[in-house]
């Protein structure tokens, strides 16, 4: 299988010129890419397209992670992507409440574009 040919990721995010970078190395790599820009718009972006993978941020403005993270839990297993979060918020705390939240990875910012990469390569062999 081709890197990346078989998976859409969903960019979350509430800064454009990160959205941006992550759309362009993403493509780049031969995945497939939606953004939003907060948490609400990031559900109904998985509900129109179902992507198999998420890179999310916690603090965003109308709806956070947190709150994105909780509804998502709520979705049969099939229907959730794996879930990538990328945040500044990275203390042990915030880590430890992303995994019992169900994220699959947690990645601080900043952070190395290459091994953002990786971890998403990773979950793709590991789903």
């Amino acid at each position: 299988m081709e890197t990346g040919s078989e998976y859409s990721v969903l960019v979350v995010d509430d800064e454009p010129q990160v959205v941006w970078m992550l759309q362009f190395s993403l493509e780049a790599e031969g995945y497939h890419t939606y953004s939003a820009r907060n948490g609400k718009a990031a559900l109904q972006q998985v509900h129109e397209h179902h992507p198999k993978l998420m890179l999310l941020d916690i603090m965003m403005p109308v709806m956070d992670g947190w709150s994105v993270l909780e509804e998502l839990v709520a979705l049969p297993p099939e229907e959730r992507p794996r879930i990538v979060v990328v945040s500044a918020r990275a203390s042990l705390r915030d880590r430890a409440k992303a995994a019992e939240l169900g994220a699959d990875a947690f990645v601080a910012k900043p952070f190395n574009v290459d091994d953002l990469i990786g971890v998403l390569h990773g979950l793709e062999h590991a789903s």
